[in-house]
């Protein structure tokens, strides 16, 4: 049933893109166009933070998913189907759950979009304990094992980076100079925030191993010898015995940090804190300011309150 609705939905999306060119279109030709920047379209806003740092303002940049929603779950508005035809590219992040779902119905609905993988090149984490929480695929069916949260990591950043101004400078060639100054300086913010991690995780003091409760932080954890422990279980609420589980393996590995995000709930890992003294810290790895954030998930492993 859900299928059959997302087909409705996008026949509808199809006529609605005809009819409103066919009453758009000889308004438009009768006036001059004004020239706007051309429309790049990525899936989640640490992208549009990359492709904005590079692009500068040769490109306006939107993303499908909003603020405050997880990527995992969201389903497109009509509106944002018709207003993808206005896109010149989609840079996608890799193999999250909205891409997973929905990237072949959106190419479907605008073949004269440029696809770019801005995850070629990355070094895969492959895990079986990541599943699609969307409705659109069976709940729980593996994700080919692919680890997909590939931007919390400066290694991987570096990559996306590189793919993106290949990306801009394919779409627009004349400016591939202006491009690749911008694509150094990111380059070279992404090592700061690097370094500045390096050392804040080297002291002695410094958390090794912190839980979580959707496994986002993988490959910040490999970049930097770090243990994750997420609470959920195969992409759903832990068991009671599996939450009996999680706070002895809390006690035996000396977990400070309990990390929650927004679209998710957090009552487990209340749980957890006040049955092992841990502190509850609330991340945002979707979040757009993607160098503020990584550095706050780095202080909260380096700092030593107690709740």
């Amino acid at each position: 049933m859900k299928l059959q609705m997302k087909s409705i939905m996008m026949l509808f999306i199809t006529g609605y893109s005809l009819l409103l060119a066919a009453c758009t279109g000889n308004a438009t030709s009768n006036k001059v166009e004004k020239q706007e920047k051309p429309i790049i379209t990525v899936t989640i806003e640490p992208q549009r933070y990359f492709t904005e740092a590079i692009a500068g303002d040769k490109f306006e940049v939107v993303s499908m998913v909003p603020k405050g929603v997880s990527p995992e779950t969201y389903d497109p508005v009509p509106q944002q189907l018709v207003s993808l035809r206005n896109s010149e590219a989609y840079l996608r992040i890799g193999h999250i759950g909205f891409e997973r779902v929905w990237m072949d119905k959106l190419m479907d609905n605008t073949p004269h979009i440029q696809v770019f993988d801005t995850s070629k090149g990355v070094d895969f984490i492959f895990d079986d304990h990541h599943h699609c929480h969307h409705e659109g695929k069976s709940h729980g069916e593996p994700m080919h094992g692919i680890e997909p949260h590939i931007w919390s990591s400066t290694t991987n950043a570096l990559i996306i980076a590189g793919n993106t101004f290949k990306a801009l400078s394919q779409l627009d060639k004349e400016n591939t100079n202006y491009y690749m100054a911008r694509y150094d300086s990111l380059c070279h913010r992404i090592m700061q925030v690097d370094s500045l991690i390096h050392k804040q995780l080297s002291a002695p003091t410094a958390a090794k191993t912190f839980m979580i409760y959707h496994p986002a932080l993988s490959y910040f954890a490999r970049d930097y010898g770090l243990q994750q422990i997420p609470i959920e279980e195969g992409g759903k609420e832990p068991s009671p015995a599996h939450l009996k589980a999680l706070i002895d393996l809390c006690k035996a590995s000396d977990v400070r940090v309990i990390f929650v995000q927004p679209e998710f709930d957090q009552r487990n890992a209340e749980t957890i804190m006040k049955q092992t003294g841990t502190r509850i810290v609330s991340i945002n790895p979707l979040n757009y300011a993607w160098e503020e954030e990584m550095l706050n998930i780095t202080q909260a492993l380096t700092t030593t309150e107690q709740p």
